[in-house]
This record gives structure tokens, sequence and C-alpha cells, in this order.
């Protein structure tokens, strides 16, 4: 149930806290007129849990009506792209904003705020709530507290991976000028870190053991995503230790306002170690829990309605999750009233979002071995079949490959089949329609993932599907774990074996980890996967190479590819050498032959002019979606440049927030590295 939220305060400040004394509504939003006071409103356990419930949708991963959710939230990445380039791999399409309508905004932080200064010094100064005036269970007030805490850690992570340096604010601001602009200043990125940490320690010590769904946030999920914070500080200021992109590094535009700054615990490096030292032990709160119940794989999927189920598989594709332990939270839709396409996308192609092929051959051999080792890509043993067509591809694989790629042929629909609502179900996978510019039923690179489609149809009505969404996993705190361990000791100790192990059964892939990493060849790695780089040299660590791999591979299409590659620093060198992403091998003679029309002639047009429809067989045997037409932003490859890793702040700002009218130079903040402070400029480097 929604809460009237937005119509009980008289007024509440605003949505960014920017602000100038000449143009107040850009960062002030004033609620509607209400006769119902903070005072009043805040007052039961239920009116606590209706103000949540209007956050949870706002702030937490979830599906919208139309489009690919959170599975295409990889696109822009090495593991998954559109048929156009992403602005952030071109030299001169991603600029300095004027204004926009997110990203430097406070609006979900103001309102958090809010409820907690209305709500805690009404449940009491400690947590006994022994002063507590709010009715209801004190177990499921400190509950909803908790949550709250959450909320506002898990949005202050969004702006960490965003802007780095960023405004704490820890309650409510009037609506006064001088105290708004104050409270811009930016504090240093692994400050904000240390207070979404303490948030989140809040937020656990608030919440209780209480038996709520799972589709509300609990104790463990606080840790999970503690780990999460950790790992992604401490592996950034490990990455970009000396560089403009941490505190006290050369060239920080921090350093005016912070001269000569401290780390709180008295260096960089001690900085690395406490992060890491946090991801740990909150990782292994939550792994050493749910290691046993990893959801099961088969390793197969059905082939008819009387086949056993694949519960792995259904873990993405089923109504309900309320019994699946490894999914910590999860939204639920409900027919005809909350609803998503993610099936209808599933079940076609993806929403032009298609799998790369460095993704897909970064999987390994079922006997833990690199399909390298077996041959060639195009040509293999016997055992590696090569990749001449998905199938081929797919054979004696890591089966979080083998059941998530379609294949052409494959049955999509095994139940109510005859079910008139699903009306836009694909019963029989065809050829990927790599031709079709229609952006829902058009194929990107020709490999398409079947992740979140349901083999009922009648999920599939348009924007009427109602599968569960899976926000959070318990398998990440396992790989938060290993990763964060081995950074800071260099060993693989013995938990880390164990969560590897277990990973990899699931995957039904050999638990001889050794036998992977001896097998690694670092150069032919660095060929798919920009994760195999930091700082624009290729690792040499193999085993934490290993332990980037295996993030890669359990979490595909979940949206966490861009923040690991940001905090590895991976792809520094794409400012010198251009990367070309690639898709199917489509200039083989079984995968063209699909593409014949009836009377015997190609449909393929791979002359580079404006009406080419696939790339050219001169660039490559493998379909290279951004490189069909000559006028394409990555027709020659994608580059990167250093300003990317964060995002630009809005020249609005920086006049909101000037001492002298709008002269940005007198703003109290300062911009991200090789940025400038003019609209509608590329970075300088």
């Amino acid at each position: 149930m929604k809460s009237n939220y937005k119509y009980i305060f008289k007024t509440l400040m605003a949505m960014s806290i920017a602000v100038a004394t000449t143009s107040c509504e850009d960062f002030l939003d004033r609620e509607p007129m209400s006769t119902i006071s903070p005072e009043t409103y805040f007052s039961t356990a239920a009116q606590l849990e209706a103000n949540l419930n209007d956050e949870y949708p706002n702030i937490l991963p979830s599906f919208g009506q139309w489009g690919y959710g959170v599975f295409g939230e990889d696109k822009g990445t090495d593991n998954q792209i559109e048929v156009t380039a992403n602005d952030r791999y071109t030299a001169d399409r991603w600029k300095v904003p004027h204004s926009e309508s997110d990203n430097w905004k406070f609006e979900r932080i103001y309102r958090v705020n809010f409820f907690l200064s209305e709500t805690l010094p009404k449940f009491g100064d400690d947590l006994s709530g022994a002063k507590n005036t709010i009715s209801g269970s004190i177990p499921t007030i400190k509950h909803y507290i908790g949550e709250m805490y959450f909320l506002r850690a898990y949005e202050y992570f969004k702006k960490l991976q965003l802007f780095g340096d960023f405004p704490i604010i820890e309650t409510p601001l009037t609506d006064d000028a001088t105290a708004l602009r104050e409270a811009s200043k930016r504090a240093p990125r692994n400050e904000v870190a240390r207070f979404i940490l303490a948030d989140l320690d809040r937020a656990y010590s608030y919440m209780s053991d209480v038996d709520l769904a799972t589709t509300r946030i609990n104790k463990d999920l606080a840790m999970l995503v503690k780990s999460r914070v950790a790992l992604f500080e401490g592996s950034w200021l490990k990455n970009f230790k000396g560089t403009a992109f941490v505190p006290g590094g050369e060239g920080w535009p921090g350093a005016e306002m912070y001269s000569n700054y401290q780390y709180p615990s008295g260096s960089i490096d001690n900085e690395v170690k406490y992060f890491l030292e946090q991801a740990v032990a909150a990782a292994k709160i939550v792994g050493d829990k749910y290691k046993g119940s990893l959801t099961q794989n088969t390793g197969v999927l059905q082939q008819s309605a009387t086949d056993p189920a694949n519960p792995y598989y259904d873990m993405f594709a089923q109504e309900d999750l309320s019994k699946v332990s490894e999914v910590l939270l999860w939204r639920q839709y409900a027919r005809g009233l909350a609803t998503h396409n993610i099936n209808s996308a599933a079940g076609r192609g993806n929403y032009r979002i298609g799998l790369t092929r460095g993704l897909v051959q970064n999987f390994l051999m079922k006997d833990g071995t690199p399909v390298y080792t077996h041959g060639t890509y195009a040509n293999g043993d016997g055992y590696y079949m090569g990749d001449k067509t998905i199938a081929d591809v797919k054979a004696n694989r890591d089966s979080r490959l083998s059941i998530f790629l379609k294949e052409p042929g494959q049955k999509n629909i095994l139940f109510e089949t005859d079910n008139n609502e699903g009306t836009e179900a694909v019963m029989v996978e065809p050829y990927p329609s790599i031709t079709n510019g229609d952006g829902e039923r058009g194929y990107a690179t020709g490999y398409a993932l079947r992740k979140g489609g349901s083999f009922n149809r009648k999920h599939y009505a348009n924007g009427g599907g109602y599968t569960a969404a899976v926000c959070f996993r318990a398998v990440e705190a396992l790989l938060n774990y290993m990763e964060a361990s081995y950074m800071l000791t260099g060993t693989l100790d013995a938990t880390a074996r164990e969560y590897w192990t277990a990973i990899r059964q699931r995957a039904n892939i050999s638990t001889d980890i050794d036998k992977t990493i001896a097998a690694t060849n670092m150069s032919m790695e660095a060929e798919n996967d920009w994760g195999a780089y930091t700082a624009g040299a290729i690792l040499t660590d193999k085993t934490l190479y290993n332990i980037r791999r295996e993030r890669r591979c359990e979490f595909m299409a979940e949206g966490i590819r861009y923040m690991d590659l940001r905090r590895w620093r991976s792809m520094d060198q794409l400012v010198s050498t251009p990367s070309h992403l690639e898709g199917m091998h489509l200039w083989n003679t079984p995968m063209e032959s699909w593409y014949i029309n009836g009377q015997g002639q190609t449909i393929l047009v791979a002359d580079g002019s404006n009406q080419a429809n696939v790339s050219s067989k001169d660039k490559s045997e493998y379909l290279r979606p951004f490189e069909r037409t000559s006028s394409q932003a990555a027709y020659n490859g994608c580059t990167w440049k250093m300003a990317h890793y964060l995002n630009p702040i809005m020249v609005k700002q920086f006049q909101l927030t000037a001492t002298s009218g709008s002269d940005v130079s007198t703003s109290i903040l300062y911009q991200n590295p090789f940025w400038p402070v003019v609209a509608d400029q590329t970075a300088e480097k």
C-alpha cells in the first residue's frame, strides 16, 4: 500500500540542496499544503511502513513497465551493447550539462532525513525503545527505522559511484540560502563511503530478526551492501592511488578546499586496508550463512512441460521468490496491477541489447579451462566446438552460459501455450534478427539473453508481465569476500576457497580452481575482457583475474559490470587503443546462410553506407554493431577519456551555489577531474 506522503507536510524543502537567492524553484520543491502535521503522521508503525513503501521503488532496483529493466543495465560495457555506442566511449559526445533532472539531486536523501528527524525523537535515544511514543510493536518500529538508514545508504552509494566526493547531509535543512550553500560542500569520497558504512551499521543494529517477507529490507541485506560499498571504495582507492580521482592525489580538485588532506586512518594505504577489512567482515557474515543454500542449478533446461525445472533459471523467471533463500530482496509484481515487459524482452531481442563476443568467450569450459586452450575460437578441438553456430558456442560450457544464451530452434514456451493473453510470446526461437531495426524485436549482436524469460505464455502480455524482480542475491557476499580477502593478503584463504568451490559447483564446472589459474593466459584474456586491465596494464596476477572473471559470469546482466569496471580502473587502455566490441561469428558459412531470402539472395548490406545493416567482413568476421555505417559514433572503435570515470557536475549547480551572482568561480563546489565548468563542453582528457 502506498501512503499519501506527498500530501502530508505543509512545506518540505527541496529536491536539491544547491540554492540561489534568485531562482529558488530550481532547487526547492514545496509540497502541497495539508492539515495533517508530521507530528501527527509519524505516530504509528503502519504510517512508518507506508512512508517506506513510497521510497522502495524510487531507490531500489526494479523493473519498469516497459524496457528490459535490470537485465539491460550492463549495456554500455564490454558485457552488453546496443547498436549505438554509449557517449562515454566517444571523444566528443559526452558533454557537461547545463542542467538535468536527476543525478545531482537530493530529493530522496531529503525524504529519508525528514523521516528520521521525525521518527527518532519519538522512538528515543537508544535501541531499547524505552521512551518510544510510536504505537506498534517495538521490534517492528525499530526495523522500519533501520530500513530508512539502509535506503539513505543505498542512495548515497549511487552518488558515490557517479561523483566521488559528495555533500554529506544528515538532517533536513531549513529554507535558508546561506545554510544550503554551505551544505553543498563536497566531502572527500572516502568519508562519504565511511558515512555509508555507518548508516548500514545503524540499519543492521535497528533491524531485527522479526519474520518479515524478503520483499522488505533485512539485516543480511545491510551486511551484503556494506561489503559491496567497502569493496568498491577499497579497490577504487587502491587502483586510483596518486591520481586526481582520490583525495590527496595529484591534481585532486578538492585540494584547495582540503589542503594537506589527511585520511582518517593516516594514509591512503591504511584507508584501503580499512575498507577491505570492512568488506571481508561484512561479507563473511552473509557468506557463512548462505554458502550452503545457493539455489540449485541442474545445468540443463526443460524441453517439455513434463521435464523437471532448473531452479537457478527459474530464480529469474517466477512470480514468488519467498522460498528462494539466496534472494535477499525481491520486488513482487501482480497481474493487472504492477507489471513489466521483461518476459517479452527475453522472448525477443532483449530490446536490442545483445551480449558481446567477449563475454561469451570469457566463460570457461566445464572442465575449468579457458576456451583458447582447446583450439581456435572458430574451430575447436571437439571439446570446445568453436563459434560457427550458437549451439557450438554453448557446448560443454559453464552452465550459466549454456542455459541463458538463446539458440535458434529452442522452445521458449512450454506452459499455457494457448493462452491468448501472451500476445508477445515467441514460441520457438528464430535466427537472430540482426537486420531488424525495431528497437523491441531487433537483435544487436546476435547473442541474445534468455535470462528473465518465463516458460509460461501467461507472462507475455504486452507490458503485462508479473514475474518477480531479483534485487540482491546472497552469492554476491561470497564473491565480495573472495576479492577483498585476496586483495588484503595476496592469498586464497580457506574461506575464499570454500566459497569459490560452492559457486563453481553451482555453475557445473570443475572445482579445480588451481587448474584454471594455471591454464590462464592473460594476453588471451585481454582480448575478451576489459577487466583483465587495471590502469592501462594487463593484470599479472592470474588469481585476481579469475576472481574478476567469476564475478563477470555470475552477474551477467544484473547491473553490476560498470560498477566493477570503474573501481578496477579497467578502461585506461582505451584512451590510446580503441576497443572493437563484437557479437556472433556472422561471416562464416553456417551463420551467413541464415540471412538468405526466398530468392536465394543475402539480406545483409555491409558496404559502410547509411543503408548498411551489418558490419563489413573486411573489418572482422564477427558482427560489430557500432561499425555498420561510417557515421556511427564508435565506427573506429570505443575510446575513453580519464574524466569519464566520474560524471561531470552540471553548470547550473555552480551558478546556484556561487557567492557572487552566477559567477561559477565563486561556487563552493569544485568540478570532477578533467571536466570543465562550461556547458556543452567535452572533457579535457
